[in-house]
């Protein structure tokens, strides 16, 4: 190695080098996290043991995450994000018939993609008191596990649903007083996570999937 390139080697890193080591490291504690919350329990699984499994040590782990509820906060919200990126493509916060459209498909795509990232956050999400955990760690999202509340404007997911909401009290407008909001809401949602369920735990059938996202965007569009 000559001397040119050892000093190159030993080139202090630029901020965005950092920023790119922390990602990727979060990244990893997370996916750790999220197989072992899953698999082995939520409340079973300590952070000594997510530093092991992901090869640093317990206090560098406390440098990214400074406790496990945070954890698995950060789990959760990287999901929501995930999914809830193609929901207002546009960011003007009015969910048009094709952005309506358009996310529905693309959560069909997202599932298909990484149905074992999935299929762990439902085995998380339904364990026992994990729920109740996961809303005191994170209570604004109680919207988006059980669609009948709704929280203050001011949290990002109550954006989101209030953004939906909103959509179909505008279908209530068209199609007169005997459209119920909170019912059709409410059974977006449950038809969506039947959705999503299904869908990650079967055998994947594109004509099946296809005819049933076409069915639900008949039903909610």
């Amino acid at each position: 190695m000559t001397e040119r390139s050892i000093k190159k080697n030993m080139s202090p890193r630029t901020p965005q080098q950092f920023r790119e080591i922390r990602e990727e490291k979060m990244t990893l504690i997370m996916d750790v996290a999220l197989e072992h919350f899953a698999n082995e329990g939520y409340f079973r699984t300590t952070i000594s043991h997510i530093a092991r499994h992901a090869g640093i040590s317990k206090g560098l782990l406390y440098n990214y995450f400074d406790s496990k509820e945070a954890l698995l906060k950060a789990i959760v919200h990287r999901s929501v994000n995930e999914v809830y990126h193609y929901l207002d493509i546009d960011k003007d916060g009015y969910l048009s018939d094709e952005e309506f459209e358009f996310f529905i498909r693309k959560i069909n795509t997202m599932l298909q993609g990484k149905k074992s990232f999935w299929r762990l956050l439902f085995q998380l999400l339904l364990q026992n008191d994990v729920r109740e955990q996961f809303l005191k760690a994170f209570p604004e999202s109680d919207s988006l596990i059980h669609p009948g509340h709704e929280p203050g404007d001011t949290n990002y997911p109550s954006q989101i649903m209030k953004m939906i909401k909103d959509y179909f009290i505008r279908k209530k407008a068209k199609t007169g007083d005997q459209y119920d909001t909170d019912t059709e809401t409410d059974m977006f949602f449950i038809t969506i996570e039947g959705f999503a369920l299904t869908s990650i735990y079967s055998d994947y059938n594109i004509d099946k999937n296809e005819k049933a996202l076409n069915r639900i965007i008949e039903l909610f569009k």
